[in-house]
């Protein structure tokens, strides 16, 4: 058997999917798409034909073998996240190994960009999934190619109309995500992807993302705070508030105690925008006066913005 324990990393911590043991199902910078905002830099290698990289047993053996040595310590793996250096559905075995990991008793997770979602096989494959994010950037072809670059004969038609088959087909918990990049969308395109997400048959939640860490392209930066503000508030009239949320955070420092207040006003508008009022009541119940939130806005952590004459705070974006 090869030996391939490489490909499986973590737990790492995950506010979408809590401690999550991650899956590499693909080879170093293989995919379909070589987005601007790509932490991992330019795509290596471009591909849209779904092919064996591994051994499906394995892939499964060595994820098998981590889990038992993660859990003897008595750490906890609330996910099996297959988020690999390309796209995941590229693997031609995603399907089985899926199935084969789910007999470990854990919850699996897939995150695609969806590029490949017209494929039967595909949505079949994923819908063996607990869990599947599918990215949503544009619905416009032209700042489609622009943010994503695709590969080849790609139709942005075609993934749209594969999405929402299979947000008709799939049984499990249905995300998308959204990448905002300063300079390509306005206002009007965030309603309408809101509108066709809206559309989709069994969404159970929307993620708006910024670019966090060092994109492949070096002009990429995130939209400012009142962008994604307005983004969030489009989005949470169309979708409903409950549905939607912020990734714009550190994963590994978003996770706070209720008991201390403060942090956790921190971490939840780091996740969602809070009007002052919301803010004001949860400091007065807990015995805080304002002057302990606005050390924030003065330290810079989070900042002011105006959606139709209220006032919310959201976390501020940390840029390197």
């Amino acid at each position: 058997m090869e030996d391939i324990s490489s490909i499986v990393f973590g737990p790492v911590p995950s506010r979408r999917l809590g401690r999550s043991l991650g899956v590499n199902n693909i080879p170093p910078k293989l995919c379909s798409y070589s987005c601007v905002y790509c932490q991992l830099g330019r795509t290596i290698s471009y591909s849209t034909e779904r092919r064996q990289f591994y051994d499906p047993k394995d892939l499964v053996e060595a994820v098998s073998r981590r889990v038992e040595e993660i859990e003897s310590r008595g750490e906890r793996i609330d996910y099996i996240t297959f988020v690999p250096d390309g796209e995941p559905t590229l693997d031609v075995n995603l399907g089985k190994e899926i199935d084969g990991v789910k007999s470990l008793g854990i919850k699996t997770a897939v995150i695609s960009n969806s590029s490949l979602i017209s494929l039967e096989e595909v949505r079949s494959d994923l819908s063996e999934s607990d869990w599947v994010s599918l990215k949503i950037d544009e619905i416009d072809a032209k700042r489609w190619i622009r943010i994503n670059r695709p590969y080849g004969s790609t139709k942005l038609d075609d993934i749209l109309e594969g999405i929402r088959s299979f947000s008709v087909e799939y049984g499990g918990y249905l995300a998308t995500e959204t990448m905002l990049v300063k300079g390509i969308q306005d206002a009007g395109d965030i309603e309408k992807i809101a509108d066709f997400i809206s559309s989709l048959e069994s969404v159970k939640r929307s993620y708006i993302a910024v670019p966090t860490r060092p994109p492949a392209e070096t002009w990429v930066t995130p939209p400012d705070e009142d962008f994604i503000n307005t983004s969030f508030q489009i989005f949470s009239e169309i979708l409903g508030s409950d549905k939607v949320e912020y990734l714009i955070g550190y994963e590994g420092d978003d996770f706070s105690v209720a008991s201390d207040v403060i942090a956790s006003l921190l971490s939840i508008t780091s996740v969602h925008p809070m009007k002052k009022e919301a803010i004001e009541k949860a400091l007065a119940e807990n015995g805080y006066e304002w002057s302990a939130f606005e050390e924030l806005v003065n330290d810079k952590k989070v900042v002011e913005l105006k959606y139709r004459g209220e006032t919310y705070f959201m976390r501020k974006i940390r840029t390197r």
